[in-house]
């Protein structure tokens, strides 16, 4: 379950649901060569965000086999603009006896490997729906939802001479809260992938997390999350064998922004 603008990257039919403006921005290191980096804005319905990789320098070999540094490096960014509805939006839509949402993004992508450019666009489309509250057993089982997603629905990317096609996924995601603390949260991708993931919070203020991700191999996923006043700090690390991946984010949530506590916690620190 996924709060804030970050809603766009993996299911933008949640930004229906949204409570107000909100702002992401995260940086990952992968492996210890590459660079990842992405800034989201979204409000209810509506998220705008870019993302930039970077390969940084790989060295390449001529036909000869002579060495030729930084020759091999590959770079892409992404601009993508997304929407989220629910039919509670719509005043002249009969009340349905249960609650879901769609939404979709469309990408605007552009690449570069050596001195080749290419750039394109996808789409994704998006469906989430709420599961009502229950009960297993003496176990109070709320916030669940379950997701589908279907990316790069169409779309492609062209180079000088070729087109590429960017290849399609669906995903399907489930997701739940137990005992008010515990949230577990499952997807699938027939792209071939598997998470499986558990959020611990004991105090609404703090988030401590623990996964398991199968891409091509297994990987230990594990992360905290702090909420100062509306600021969400989140760290991430993701293991692998060629090197580990460290990712740091900040959310600004607008909506739960308490300006009077944050300012009294900055004067308790600052001298």
């Amino acid at each position: 379950m996924v709060r804030g603008a970050e809603t766009l990257y993996y299911n933008p039919a949640g930004l229906a649901g949204l409570p107000g403006i909100s702002f992401s921005s995260f940086y990952a290191s992968q492996m210890g060569v590459a660079s990842y980096s992405a800034f989201s804005l979204a409000l209810r319905g509506f998220a705008v965000a870019a993302e930039l990789y970077s390969s940084g320098s790989i060295d390449g070999y001529d036909a000869a086999g002579n060495l030729i540094p930084g020759e091999l490096g590959y770079s892409s960014s992404a601009y993508m603009f997304g929407f989220g509805v629910d039919p509670s939006m719509f005043s002249f839509l009969p009340k349905l006896p249960f609650s879901f949402s769609v939404g979709g993004v469309l990408k605007v992508v552009s690449t570069k490997i050596a001195d080749v450019a290419g750039s394109g666009f996808a789409f994704d489309l998006a469906f989430r729906m709420d599961i009502p509250p229950m009960s297993l057993g003496p176990r109070a089982v709320t916030d669940a939802a379950f997701g589908v997603t279907l990316a790069n629905l169409f779309g492609g990317l062209s180079y000088d001479a070729t087109q590429d096609s960017l290849p399609m996924d669906i995903g399907l995601g489930l997701s739940a809260r137990l005992l008010g603390v515990v949230l577990i949260a499952a997807d699938v991708h027939l792209a071939g992938s598997l998470g499986v993931g558990v959020t611990y919070e004991p105090v609404p203020t703090l988030a401590l997390r623990l996964g398991i991700l199968s891409k091509g191999e297994t990987s230990i996923t594990a992360g905290v999350g702090l909420n100062v006043a509306g600021f969400l700090i989140d760290y991430a690390f993701v293991s692998h064998s060629v090197g580990a991946t460290h990712r740091i984010g900040l959310t600004l949530d607008f909506s739960a922004l308490d300006i009077g506590a944050l300012g009294g916690m900055l004067r308790r620190i600052l001298p």
